[in-house]
């Protein structure tokens, strides 16, 4: 019997959905950290002396220095000494450094405290995604995984709320909020430990103990990877590898370049009355691109999917290029969200389904390390080409076009696959 087998066997349906909810704060805790910067930055320069867009672009990718290497070490953390202390260690930097970031007195403290809490967001959201597709059956991993992802699109409204209402008397409040927030959450710290991970470190009598039951069945042993980073280069993961890092490279670029700056995007289409609704009701129209996804990825299956969403972001950048009418232009920015945001749904259910339970975590890293590199990157690409809309738009689409080709190659479909 295989170790899937073994979760749908001894794990309840109502379990793996208590271990789901277990999940979805991880997600909304990074989604608000991360998303801080879109409505703050302009108001942290402002108050430190400073408003250059070169200055904001360079605020907006400290975040994501911190999540590079945050993400680099999850897989060595969480692999090593295991899912439940890895996610506590990285909720504790997150919610830690952003209530801290909200005392800050000086663009350097600032930038520090950023970069720290940023280790914490880059390595939760890959410990958290292992956990959870540990502890869910095939027939359910794929639509729970959407639904986690799901989350950010929660997230992303909570910090905007906030922003709105205790945001208008100090930008700290909103950084104080997050971290206040986080404390209804401190029962995270008793989350159960994977029973995957538990079986492949400890043995067959360890997963006992921890299920609370008796397994009668001969369990097959987890593979251990020697050198988990040097595996996902090896045959057959070398061209899936390659495949899904391009596309965590092309969406984080797409995505954080474009909603890190939204509110300049929309002011440039002469909105700018309206650019913090707008980009308040961008963030909303996340939440159906989720939905959707979390349909289809179980419906049609994960490559399918995946085209879908890729393709669907690209003509939808496309049509919020070269449309005129602010009617259609804010049309298709709700669906440039709804499609980008479900693509997200994807790629985050999908990576943890191409590699095994000895570097799945490494595998998740080393996609979120890919991803901080785009994420550094994309706060600079809207000053470079200087409030150019149209061109700024079409480069998107050219990628999310390219790696979408990549995805109908090499996508390996792994709907109802098992993973050991």
């Amino acid at each position: 019997m295989k170790i899937d087998a073994v979760i749908e066997k001894y794990i309840s349906r109502e379990e793996q959905r208590r271990y789901l909810f277990l999940s979805f704060p991880a997600w909304i805790i990074v989604s608000y950290g991360v998303l801080l910067g879109t409505f703050t930055t302009k108001d942290v320069l402002a108050d430190f002396g400073n408003s250059s867009t070169i200055s904001q672009a360079f605020l907006k990718s400290s975040v994501f220095i911190g999540m590079l290497v945050g993400a680099f070490l999850s897989g060595f953390i969480s692999d090593t000494l295991g899912r439940k202390v890895s996610i506590n260690l990285y909720l504790s930097f997150s919610v830690i450094f952003t209530f801290l970031g909200g005392f800050s007195s000086s663009t350097l403290s600032y930038t520090i405290f950023r970069t720290l809490a940023g280790f914490g967001f880059g390595g939760l959201m890959p410990s958290v995604n292992a956990y959870l597709s540990e502890v869910t059956s095939v027939r359910l991993r794929g639509r729970y995984l959407v639904l986690l992802e799901s989350m950010w699109a929660i997230g992303s409204i909570l910090v905007g709320v906030v922003h709105i209402t205790l945001g208008k008397l100090s930008w700290r409040w909103d950084y104080w909020m997050m971290a206040l927030g986080s404390l209804l959450f401190i029962w995270y710290l008793r989350i159960p430990e994977s029973p995957r991970f538990v079986f492949m470190k400890n043995g067959k009598e360890a997963l006992e103990k921890l299920l609370g039951v008796t397994i009668k069945e001969k369990i097959e042993p987890i593979k251990k990877a020697k050198v988990p980073v040097y595996e996902l280069l090896k045959k057959p993961y070398t061209s899936r590898t390659l495949m899904i890092w391009s596309v965590w490279f092309v969406l984080s670029i797409v995505y954080y370049g474009i909603f890190l700056w939204l509110p300049s995007i929309f002011a440039a289409k002469g909105l700018v009355e309206k650019s913090m609704t707008l980009t308040f009701l961008m963030m909303v129209f996340q939440l159906p691109g989720y939905l959707l996804a979390a349909y289809l990825i179980e419906k049609i299956g994960r490559v399918k999917s995946m085209l879908l969403f890729l393709f669907g972001t690209a003509l939808t950048s496309l049509g919020f290029a070269l449309v005129q009418s602010s009617a259609l232009y804010i049309t298709f920015a709700l669906l440039t969200s709804i499609f980008c945001l479900g693509a997200w749904g994807l790629v985050y259910a999908y990576t943890p389904e191409l590699y095994p339970t000895s570097f799945r975590t490494t595998g998740n890293g080393s996609s979120g390390t890919i991803t901080r590199i785009g994420g550094i990157i994309a706060p600079y690409i809207v000053p470079i080409f200087k409030g150019k809309v149209l061109s700024l738009l079409l480069f998107f689409s050219v990628l999310l076009f390219l790696v979408g080709i990549l995805v109908a190659v090499y996508g390996v479909e792994t709907k109802e696959s098992e993973i050991n």
